[in-house]
């Protein structure tokens, strides 16, 4: 089993995001709070992707080793590290560290470029970014790092929003984006893919068919269906199905709000119908998961 990036740090972090079980932001990332002596980690190789971001005033010296190559820099306050997930990377520093560690898991990243933000990502998603200095990223990161340490009833909720904020922030400046080119020979691009996902939103709660989504490409609907599918990764109806889905999941953390009428928002014909396909996506009843919410 793939380790995690906090198994192999030489301390524990002062704070941590991973009791936030029923946030959803928390399946887009897990942050840490390290402050550590001089010490070093081990070369590894990690599923996810790692974004350090370096707080401390005083500038010191650090070496990064990044598949094979060793890097020695001085590390100064507002500098970034980010090590894509399959990079074999080792660390070593000579001060007290003062860092936020973000963790990204790529298949949800990918999820949410494409349907919060409408980017079509490449499969690398985040480039080999070894150093280099955001001020403004990096208060982002002290601002998720103050919700965690607050630990009171609005850690959770301060957590979700500035995650996504983060998330933002970093995939609109440093996200790598797919070549038009490479999109299906430039037939399917992100201008395509926005015009859906925006037909899809503004539709949500109606029927919608593939020839609705072929039409707003401007494509025959097995054309749309073979390019969609290639691009994204899933066919255009279930894909439909499954933002239909997060969007009730999104609902249902409002208790006030009745499960039918989240179904009929999010439209499906019924509460039953709803349940259905909930349970067909989720492996559990909306009222099972909506229990484990609270």
């Amino acid at each position: 089993m793939p380790r995690r990036y906090e198994d192999i740090y030489p301390s524990l972090p002062l704070l941590t995001s991973d009791g936030l079980d029923h946030v959803s932001a928390a399946q887009l990332m897990a942050v840490h709070y390290f402050r550590a002596d001089p010490d070093e980690m081990p070369e590894d190789v990690f599923v996810e992707h790692h974004v350090l971001l370096n707080l401390k005033a005083e500038p010191h010296r650090v070496i990064n080793t990044r598949n094979g190559e060793v890097r020695d820099f001085t590390f100064s306050k507002n500098d970034i590290i980010v090590t894509p997930a399959g990079m074999r990377s080792g660390w070593r520093w000579f001060a007290q560290s003062d860092v936020v560690v973000i963790t990204l898991d790529p298949t949800q990243v990918q999820k949410f470029a494409e349907t919060e933000l409408g980017m079509l990502l490449d499969p690398q998603q985040l480039g080999d970014l070894p150093l280099f200095s955001d001020a403004d990223l990096c208060a982002a990161g002290v601002m998720i790092r103050d919700a965690l340490e607050a630990n009171d009833m609005t850690s959770g909720v301060m957590f979700e929003a500035l995650s996504r904020v983060f998330l933002v922030k970093l995939l609109q400046r440093y996200g790598k984006r797919r070549p038009e080119e490479v999109a299906l020979s430039a037939r399917f691009t992100s201008a395509h893919y926005n015009r859906v996902l925006r037909f899809i939103r503004e539709n949500l709660e109606r029927t919608i068919s593939l020839d609705d989504l072929a039409r707003e490409a401007g494509m025959s609907a097995s054309h749309f269906s073979r390019l969609f599918k290639d691009t994204v990764g899933t066919p255009p109806m279930q894909y439909v199905m499954a933002y239909r889905i997060e969007q009730a999941l999104e609902m249902m953390r409002d208790p006030t709000r009745r499960l039918g009428d989240i179904a009929l928002s999010c439209g499906f014909a019924d509460q039953a119908h709803f349940s259905r396909s909930f349970k067909q996506v989720t492996g559990e009843t909306p009222r099972k998961r909506r229990a484990a919410m609270s």
